[in-house]
């Protein structure tokens, strides 16, 4: 196992009630994330993210990727509607698979957020209100 410190720059919250809220451990995959300038991958807090190949939510075992897209069918990789949760925290991929928290039940500061997340994804995660 390789140990390797990081500092991230800045403390955004992205939560509007930082005392409301449910996170559940995963798996947070390094397919398709983009090393940064430091030659990082790291994929940030807020990101909209789904189980890779099927639910995270019933079965753990499967890690989570982004999923922020418009309009795709149920149970097509990379759908929106397989949103299931918002990362809580800045996760590094850069050597592989890593371990982070995926929020699936609270309020969203959606002006905090990487990226505004689609109206597909916000309807897949009912128990997440987005709030501007």
């Amino acid at each position: 196992m390789k140990f390797t410190q990081t500092d991230f720059t800045g403390t955004k919250e992205i939560l509007k009630f930082p005392d409301h809220y449910v996170a559940l451990a995963v798996t947070v995959s390094d397919a398709g994330v983009v090393a940064n300038a430091d030659g990082k991958k790291i994929v940030e807090k807020g990101t909209v993210v789904g189980g890779e190949t099927g639910a995270t939510l019933s079965d753990d075992t499967i890690p989570v990727t982004k999923k922020n897209t418009q309009g795709a069918t149920t149970g097509t990789a990379g759908a929106a509607v397989d949103a299931e949760g918002v990362l809580l925290n800045d996760v590094d991929v850069t050597y592989g698979p890593a371990s982070g928290a995926m929020i699936i039940h609270g309020f969203i500061n959606t002006n905090k957020l990487p990226e505004a997340p689609v109206a597909d994804a916000v309807a897949a995660i009912k128990m997440i209100q987005f709030i501007d």
